[in-house]
């Protein structure tokens, strides 16, 4: 079945049942391939330069794009408030290059998985989607379904047609993670962005406030999650009852404390666990190469004790276990730096935003090595949708967005002179950038931004370096293939939705919650949904050996 029949017919089946260089002064620069970050310069045309006809760069290349098209583009992870100057530059880029114009839809952590899940299954009128393997519309389930497009089919190839430049620079780990089994076949249904390639999770600290109460960041490298009491009791007692010093995202906090992973594939319960050795996660784990029912053990259990210590203590925020204020909570928490130590999903250099963003000096505290699975090389990705109208465009967009510095730079920091200035060719941000902060990493390809002032200008050959001495997890290139335990995977989720978070934050006593828990996921079949992950795990072994 075709993709877009497919598609139609899955969102009826649902329905019954229910993310700019500057206004005169930066350059226009060529498109160049990722290895080239030309910071922009003073020779571009004002915005009252005579323009090219539109669409004239494409044209030239033999593709017609004479009529005007508008591309909706779903985002995730934004904090945009005003995207008025940058669309105005945006706009009069791209209707040059592609006779189009850009509508982003600035998804934020707490809206983005039920709105944009909403907006797929409903087979609304936008284009691109953010998409990855830990979203509520994860890559592979979604790609199955039929809800994304295909972009190397035989039959009309996407990438080979309009984004080879694009392709050909990312590193292998990327192409060879989107390249997965998709309702048209095995191919890739999203282009990957080159991002922090690898999985490294850290505790996120406030320095500041660290120092006034006399510890120093080698306090917090020499403990773990188990030993942090008496500093938080220092810190609370300091500060007062309503603050609360461990600001965690429980998912997160979880895979630091016990060494586990995301499993690519897995059902939105996250109900698998692969457990890494912390020392060198190229070995075997300390289950060995099995996939375990995480609720069901040790490391587990004893990580949610200590939650459940944490929290009768008054250390964490109780809107931690809530899922609807979670999210947004911790968020402006960060912003406004009412915490000691949280947990950070690491991007190497991410300390330097953070602490620009913060208004205060930010440090990351590395748990384990960086390591890349099949989850990190899917971490940000960007896939057409097979309800687009206008996918060849899109497709030109996101091409053109990953080998274009100009473009990339302007979409991600904003208006030169608005948002930020160019100090020595690096970019120092202005306070209006406040109004304007989608997720970086959830854009693209960072590596061809312009560096900031506090990255310095050597940034991201450093960046490269770093990822590309990444070590792989023994099943690297593993997605796990729910249709066999559908239903299983379905109820397991709901069960999941009432227990895990709360458990995670201590909200609720483990002591009575966790064997009810377990008791539930026995009945809803998790047994059944190991048992199939760990037979296609061995298939997927010995396919290598």
């Amino acid at each position: 079945m075709k993709k877009r029949v497919l598609s139609l017919l899955l969102t009826t089946s649902v329905v019954a049942a229910m993310l700019a260089g500057c206004g005169s002064t930066s350059a226009e620069p060529a498109t160049t391939t990722a290895t080239e970050s030309p910071a922009p310069t003073a020779d571009t045309p004002d915005s009252t330069t005579t323009e090219a006809p539109a669409g004239e760069g494409a044209a030239e290349e033999g593709i017609d794009i004479s009529e005007p098209v508008t591309l909706k583009w779903y985002l995730e992870g934004s904090n945009v408030t005003d995207d008025s100057a940058v669309l105005a530059e945006a706009n009069a880029y791209l209707k040059e290059k592609l006779n189009g114009t850009l509508e982003p839809i600035w998804g934020t952590w707490g809206d983005f998985d039920d709105n944009a899940t909403l907006s797929i299954q409903s087979s609304e009128d936008v284009d691109i989607y953010f998409t990855c393997s830990w979203t509520k519309n994860e890559y592979n389930a979604f790609s199955k379904k039929g809800y994304f497009l295909r972009l190397d089919d035989p039959e009309n190839n996407l990438i080979e047609k309009y984004a080879s430049d694009l392709w050909n620079l990312l590193p292998g780990v990327l192409t060879q993670g989107a390249t997965i089994n998709g309702a048209d076949g095995y191919g890739v249904y999203a282009v990957p962005g080159y991002k922090d390639i690898a999985t490294q999770n850290c505790w996120d600290v406030n320095v500041p406030l660290l120092e006034k109460y006399g510890y120093t960041i080698d306090d917090i490298k020499n403990a773990d999650y188990f030993s942090f009491g008496e500093i938080l009791e220092t810190v609370k007692k300091g500060e007062g009852e309503s603050f609360y010093p461990l600001l965690l995202e429980g998912a997160v906090l979880e895979r630091m404390v016990d060494n586990s992973i995301i499993v690519t594939g897995d059902c939105t319960g996250n109900v698998l666990s692969y457990i890494i050795d912390p020392a060198d996660p190229s070995k075997e784990g300390a289950y060995g190469n099995k996939l375990l029912s995480k609720y069901e053990t040790e490391e587990f259990k004893k990580f949610v004790e200590q939650s459940r210590e944490y929290y009768l203590a008054g250390y964490i925020d109780p809107a931690m276990g809530n899922a609807e204020q979670a999210n947004d909570t911790r968020s402006a928490k960060q912003l406004s730096g009412e915490y000691l130590i949280g947990t950070q999903s690491y991007s190497l250099g991410y300390e330097l935003q953070a602490s620009q963003e913060r208004g205060f000096e930010v440090a990351m505290v590395p748990v384990t090595p960086a390591e890349i699975d099949t989850t990190s090389s899917q971490g940000a990705m960007m896939a057409i949708s097979t309800a687009s109208k206008n996918p060849e465009r899109a497709m030109m967009f996101l091409n053109l967005l990953n080998t274009d510095p100009y473009l990339m730079t302007l979409l991600n920091y904003g208006v030169e002179g608005t948002h930020y200035e160019l100090v020595d060719g690096l970019v120092q941000f202005t306070d209006k950038r406040s109004d304007y902060q989608p997720w970086t990493n959830g854009m693209g390809n960072v590596t061809i931004l312009t560096p900031t002032v506090d990255q310095g200008a050597d940034f991201w050959d450093g960046f490269k370096n770093y990822y590309g001495n990444a070590v792989s997890i023994p099943i690297i290139g593993f997605s796990f293939d729910s249709t066999a335990v559908e239903a299983q995977a379905g109820a397991l989720s709901n069960v999941c939705a009432q227990y895990t978070l709360a458990l995670e934050a201590g909200t609720i006593d483990p002591e009575t919650a966790l064997p009810e828990f377990i008791q539930k996921l026995k009945d809803n079949g998790i047994d059944e949904y190991v048992a199939e992950a760990n037979s296609q795990l061995q298939t997927f072994l010995d396919s290598k050996n």
